[in-house]
């Protein structure tokens, strides 16, 4: 079976990191497939992508320490090349390289039990890619969830500018895609003109804003 999901509605495409059993902890295959699923994406008529994990219980763990993933092959605008909006839909927890996914995503819609943590201090393990967070909420915060690895609620991520919207578990998927829906509604040459993107390009450049 494969270990990310790809399901269409209209012009969205949903796609899913498929490993439950493992709350959807990123190992070589995810990391290679989402990587995939996204390129066919980007060169397909499909307008907007959800990127949401199965089962309910969490977004993702993070990577899996028992099969490493070179994780940058599925974060948007490092390994994931599209100019077409990316929407997070959060469910559960949401956890170290999971949370740097979600972060570079270009809205994000959190369930009431999403839970968003980085504890990669206390395991010892990080990529760097981590430190973009505080370009996209405080610094203060940034450096809270960086450094005590202590995880905030759906509710903080929202007043910290982390989650865009907060709605009950059962309305997760339905909010994300009726967003989605407006987007692919809008102008192409104007969505495809993401700050998401330019602000990536001064960060990869060691340019100062």
């Amino acid at each position: 079976m494969s270990v990310v999901g790809v399901e269409e509605r209209g012009p969205v495409s949903i796609i899913s990191i498929n490993r439950p059993e493992k709350l959807n902890a990123i190992n070589k295959a995810v990391a290679i497939e989402l990587q995939q699923a996204f390129a066919a994406f980007d060169h397909s008529a499909q307008r907007v992508a959800i990127l949401t994990g199965a089962g309910g219980r969490a977004f993702s763990a993070g990577a899996d320490v028992t099969d490493l993933p070179e994780l940058w092959r599925c974060v948007p605008t490092v390994g994931i090349a599209t100019d077409k909006p990316i929407i997070a839909a959060i469910g559960g927890w949401c956890i170290g390289g999971g949370l740097v996914m979600a972060m570079m995503c270009d809205l994000l819609v959190a369930s009431e039990s999403a839970k968003f943590s980085y504890p990669e201090g206390k395991v010892g393990i990080t990529g760097g890619m981590i430190a973009g967070l505080a370009a996209r909420i405080p610094h203060k915060v940034a450096m809270e969830m960086m450094l005590l690895g202590e995880p905030i609620s759906a509710e903080r991520a929202y007043q910290v500018g982390l989650a865009n919207r907060v709605v009950p578990d059962h309305e997760l998927l339905d909010t994300a895609l009726a967003w989605a829906r407006k987007l692919a509604d809008q102008a192409p040459l104007a969505i495809e003109q993401d700050p998401q993107h330019i602000l990536h390009m001064y960060e990869t450049q060691d340019l100062i804003l």
